[in-house]
């Protein structure tokens, strides 16, 4: 497995990865609905990938095996993980938590003290067990994780249990 920055000759294959994984993997968010899976998936497309690509500040990651992209993750300038996708066929494997880790590093090299994101139901116990808490004030799906120790002028996560 290996974590890379995107390019455009990706454009095609990862946004395939983004379409299969939130149509197959993310059932407790759309419940097979397929006006809700067409909603969250119309902008998952080769074009959005050049836009994204395009963003000043964001990273873009792939994760390959052997020559395919199993992975996809997006982070902005701030520390906001805007994407974090795995293709159904490579789930379990550590896809997610290297993408993770990946945006997570370029965060803290960009000195932000602290990765925030909208959790779907799918993914929430994945990042409760990497560290992620609720964010106070807010919905239990918008979580947050200090980087590198040190928190600055953030709203901080609430205690979990767990």
């Amino acid at each position: 497995m290996n974590a890379r920055l995107a390019t455009p000759r990706d454009a095609e294959a990862g946004s395939s990865v983004l379409r299969r994984s939130i149509s197959e993997l993310c059932h407790a968010d759309h419940a097979g609905d397929p006006a809700a899976i067409a909603a969250w998936t119309a902008n998952k497309t080769p074009d959005s990938w050049l836009a994204w690509l395009a963003q000043p500040g964001a990273s873009l990651f792939v994760i390959e095996r052997a020559t395919e992209i199993i992975g996809v993750g997006m982070v902005d300038g701030g520390g906001t993980i805007l994407l974090n996708y795995v293709a159904p066929e490579a789930r379990y494997q550590g896809v997610s938590t290297a993408l993770l880790k990946a945006m997570e590093d370029v965060s803290a090299q960009h000195e932000v003290s602290m990765c925030l994101l909208e959790s779907t139901k799918t993914a929430q116990r994945f990042y409760i067990a990497r560290g992620y808490g609720p964010l106070e004030g807010y919905s239990s799906m918008v979580m947050a994780k200090p980087l590198a120790g040190k928190l600055a002028d953030h709203p901080k996560p609430k205690q979990t249990d767990g």
